[in-house]
This record gives structure tokens, C-alpha cells and sequence, in this order.
């Protein structure tokens, strides 16, 4: 089985899979395979639930990370709306040269949330993952419907930059459009909101920030956590998961009542996957970077857990490892990693590496 995430910035987990397909019929020509693109709430969640889940993909014009006008896919299937926070809000919207965290904004999101329950989505699903903005989610609040403050009355900034300023918040039209309304996150990390390992410190510079951005990120983030405990009675600032997607997960936890889940095993359940590897010898899995961190949340560390519960081998495939120590890998339940390394063709390179790497893996293992 075949079921690798996506490899952000190069590859859709799609394609990661069908280029890894390739090299494993050439490496291993008399085997069946079965593709299963995963995903953990981050990039290449539509892609990946919309198999099990049907439905059509909608296109939306929202506001993007800095108010350019973007095009934001969303899947909607009866009821259930699934929104790709990224699509909106997402890192890979900007080029390296125009990063502004203090100012990127989630309001592109609110706006989908939004067009989803006028479409008739009662349930809406909202992956958390690849977040340019680290507001934690107040643009998204902002955007459909409710109040936040400064001293004055008037709207704060848009951004993190505008929390450091934040006074009030008030339910204005957001809490009367949540009735009938479930809203859930999916979470690609564990982290809190504010600390050592939360939002401003861990994610900040990922999204651009420098340390003097991240010391004023983490103040102003602990001052809309306080905010937004005298407005929903929530303490946001220790929930599992907040830190997610620039701390919208916390946002939706106080603004809309949602409940974080574990976006691995969301979308590993909703796949079957346990059903689907029992029926396998070996399973292929990966990211762009294999590291400690793919063990933290992300779907490949899911699924080389779920591949140890059911006793079957894991080959790791990525474009780099930071993990190599073959006792450490064994410990990890992982029987060899296969980088393709960087290239100008990354879907070439990783099948011309899964066609040379799994050969001597698969006669180790007896396969």
C-alpha cells in the first residue's frame, strides 16, 4: 500500500503516490499496489477525504493571507462542508519575499466558513495546517460576523499585529449565524497556543518571523487569549491543538465552539485505512521532510503506528531524512527510508529513488 502525504511545496500527496507507484512496478513488477493518499488537516486534505466522502468541489473568491482577492476550494458533500484552511490563508500563497506575519490574516477563511452554511453545510470540517498567519483566527472571527475591539470601539488591525491592541470582544452578527452549525478543526500539531513550544515561538518563523516579530506575536497572543476568555469563558491558551494553523484552531474552539481533533486519525478512519493495511504486505508512506516532527501529529507518523499495530513492515519515502540511525528507525517501526533528494523534476526523482531503493529493502525483509 502506497499512502504518502503530501510533500508541501513539491508534490500533492496524489502525486506523491503515483510517482512512488511508478518506481515500486519497476522495482517490484509482480506486485499489486494500492494507492492511498493521506492527509493530517494540512495540505492535501480535500484531496484525500474526498474519496470517501463524494460531493463536488466548490470554488470561492475570499480575501487571501494580505486581502488579495484568491480562488479557495472547499469540498461540499450533503451537508458536511471541507475546507482547507490553506486554500485561503495558506503560506503557499506567498512567495518568500512578501511574508508578513505580524499582517497575514485568517479572514479568508471566515469568509468560507461562511459560504459553506449558506450553501446548506451544517457540519463543516476546517483543516488546520500551512497557515501564513499567526492572528489566531480573529481575521476569521472578524469575517463572519463578530466584534473585535480596540480602546475605542473601533475594529482592531487585521493580523497578530492587531492583538496587541485588542480591547472587546463582542458576538455581533458571528454567534446568531452559528445556530444548527457544528464546526470541527483537524489539527496537524499538539502544540498550546502561548509558551516554550506554542504558536508565536515554534511557528513564527516558519511563516517569516524574526525573534524581535515572535517576542511581540507571543504578547499579543496571550493578550487576545485573555480576551477571548472573558468573551467565551474558554482558556485557550492551554488547549491542545490551539497553536494549530497560527492559532486558529484556538479561535475556533472559543468562537465556534469547536472540538480539536487529531486530523491523522480523522482522515485515516474516514479512509479505512486499518482496513485497507491488513490486507497488505508492506506499506509506503512519507513526506517532503522525514523527521521527529512526522511522530507529532502528521498522518505518515499515523500510519507507521497503525502499520506497527498490525505487524507489517514500513518503508519510508522522502525527499529528506533527518533521521538515519538504523536502530533509531527500527525502534520507530520503519525497515528503510528512501530519499529522492532535491530536483528540478521531484515526482521523476522520488520514482527513479523508489525503483532503486526498494529492491534491496524488499530482500531484507524476505518480501
Amino acid at each position: 500500500m502506497i499512502a504518502p502525504n503530501a510533500f508541501k511545496g513539491t508534490l500533492t500527496a496524489a502525486c506523491a503516490a503515483r510517482a512512488a507507484a511508478r518506481g515500486a512496478r519497476k522495482a517490484a513488477p509482480g506486485a499489486g499496489l494500492r494507492l492511498l493518499p493521506i492527509a493530517d488537516g494540512g495540505d492535501g486534505l480535500l484531496d484525500a477525504l474526498r474519496p470517501a466522502l463524494g460531493g463536488e468541489l466548490v470554488r470561492s473568491r475570499v480575501e487571501g493571507p494580505l486581502g488579495a482577492r484568491v480562488t479557495a476550494r472547499w469540498l461540499l458533500a450533503g451537508r458536511t462542508a471541507v475546507i482547507e484552511m490553506a486554500e485561503a490563508s495558506g503560506l503557499k500563497l506567498l512567495p518568500a519575499c512578501r511574508l508578513r506575519p505580524l499582517d497575514a490574516s485568517t479572514r479568508g477563511v471566515g469568509q468560507l466558513i461562511a459560504a459553506a452554511a449558506a450553501r446548506g453545510a451544517r457540519e463543516i470540517i476546517v483543516g488546520l495546517g500551512g497557515s501564513a498567519s499567526n492572528d489566531g483566527g480573529a481575521g476569521c472571527a472578524a469575517a463572519f460576523g463578530f466584534l473585535l475591539n480596540d480602546k475605542n470601539g473601533k475594529p482592531v488591525a487585521g493580523g497578530a499585529r492587531g492583538l496587541a491592541g485588542i480591547c472587546e470582544i463582542l458576538p455581533g452578527g458571528g454567534a446568531a449565524r452559528l445556530r444548527n452549525l457544528r464546526v470541527e478543526g483537524l489539527a496537524d500539531v499538539r502544540n498550546t497556543l502561548l509558551g516554550r513550544l506554542g504558536s508565536a515561538r515554534v511557528f513564527g518563523p516558519q511563516k517569516g518571523a524574526g525573534p524581535a516579530e515572535v517576542i511581540f506575536m507571543e504578547a499579543a497572543l496571550r493578550r487576545y487569549a485573555a480576551a477571548l476568555k472573558k468573551f467565551s469563558g474558554l482558556d485557550v491558551s492551554r488547549l491542545k491543538g490551539g497553536a494549530a494553523a497560527g492559532g486558529l484552531g484556538a479561535g475556533l474552539a472559543a468562537f465556534f465552539g469547536a472540538e480539536l481533533a487529531d486530523g491523522s486519525a480523522f482522515v485515516l478512519e474516514r479512509l479505512g485505512f486499518a482496513r485497507a493495511l491488513a490486507r497488505a504486505d508492506l506499506l509506503i508512506t512519507g513526506e517532503g521532510c522525514f523527521d521527529r516532527q512526522t511522530f507529532y501529529g502528521k498522518a505518515p507518523g499515523a500510519a507507521i503506528a497503525a502499520a506497527r499495530r498490525l505487524g507489517k513492515p514500513v518503508v519510508v519515502v522522502c525527499g529528506r531524512s533527518l533521521i538515519n540511525d538504523r536502530r533509531a528507525l527500527a525502534r520507530l517501526g520503519v525497515a528503510g527510508v528512501i530519499e529522492a533528494g532535491p530536483s528540478a523534476n521531484p515526482a521523476g526523482a522520488l520514482s527513479l529513488a523508489v525503483e532503486r531503493g526498494l529492491p534491496p529493502i524488499l530482500s531484507r525483509l524476505g518480501i
